[in-house]
């Protein structure tokens, strides 16, 4: 790295990954400025390791979660002004050399994120396991109907990210879930995304893994809560417009009974008058929460600009 290059840092969540950390950080060296280590509550010797090898670490005092080592890592790239910072996982499944590839997206075509996805070509896509490349891409399905976007690989911890896309993307999430939360805050921030394909190993020994059911229950409930909040008039005025249709049919088929017959359906006149209450009330909260969200955006843009101003002057 010289002077003129830009500062890439490349940063590794850790978790007991004494055995593996060393040989991570000193083949990422070959490729980047600094390579930072969090290690969140090893129990082992992964600091130890990741220091001796040449890592900067930020060491969590307890195991908090994946998604907690990448907030740490995110807010570790943001401090030391980094132009890009690559994640990749520890447990030797993803190939340090393969870091310029993620890069060069970044530097050359301009993108803010870079993923490095196990599914673009038949020769990565075959070495998944099926029963991990079911819930990926499952998980990939459901980010792709809520985002807009057409992804391959949602799950892929290699990734890359540019100096606006840290600026932009402030994590909340706590576990593995943080992977979904960071595309959907890119989206939200129109990031420019990228894919780029990359081999994974799977022959390693004590690969990291959750519970799929765990996970991919984290993940669904990430998504409908950033959707709640973020896209209230969606999220809410949709289903209640849904419920209206829905009591405004029935109601017509009561009627129709009640001329040609002159019985009275109880039954259809309470789900007409309880659909239309459940409409209503949805409709009322997508109309609060948007304002509330308007109101809260303002304010944070008010505040922005001041601060803005306040540095050119």
């Amino acid at each position: 790295m010289t002077d003129g290059d830009p500062y890439i840092i490349v940063c590794v969540p850790a978790y007991n990954e004494a055995k593996n950390i060393a040989n991570i950080v000193m083949a990422a060296k070959a490729h980047a400025n600094e390579v930072v280590v969090c290690d969140d509550g090893s129990s082992d010797y992964t600091d130890e390791k990741a220091a001796e090898a040449g890592a900067t670490v930020i060491k969590h005092p307890v195991n908090r979660g994946y998604g907690a080592a990448i907030k740490t890592l995110f807010r570790a790239a943001k401090e030391r002004g980094a132009d890009i910072m690559v994640t990749l996982d520890s447990d030797g499944q993803h190939n340090p050399g393969h870091i310029p590839l993620m890069t060069r997206p970044i530097l050359d075509e301009g993108y803010d994120v870079v993923i490095g996805s196990r599914f673009l070509n038949n020769e990565d896509r075959n070495k998944v396991p099926a029963y991990r490349s079911f819930g990926i891409k499952a998980i990939t399905k459901l980010m792709q109907i809520t985002s807009n976007r057409h992804l391959t690989d949602a799950q892929s911890g290699f990734r890359a990210y540019s100096k606006n896309a840290l600026s932009k993307i402030d994590l909340t999430e706590e576990g593995m879930a943080v992977s979904t939360e960071i595309l959907m805050r890119a989206g939200q921030s129109n990031l420019h995304i990228k894919e780029v394909p990359i081999s994974v190993r799977y022959d390693v020994d004590d690969a990291s893994t959750h519970n799929p059911i765990l996970h991919g229950v984290g993940i669904v409930l990430t998504i409908i809560r950033f959707l709640s909040v973020y896209h209230p008039l969606s999220f809410y005025g949709l289903p209640g417009i849904g419920f209206l249709i829905l009591s405004g049919i029935y109601v017509n088929w009561a009627l129709d009974i009640f001329s040609t017959t002159r019985y009275v359906s109880t039954n259809m006149i309470l789900i007409a008058v309880g659909s239309a209450v459940i409409g209503v009330m949805l409709l009322l909260t997508a109309m609060v929460l948007y304002t509330i969200s308007a109101l809260l955006r303002e304010k944070v843009e008010r505040k922005l600009g001041r601060i803005t101003d306040a540095a050119a002057s």
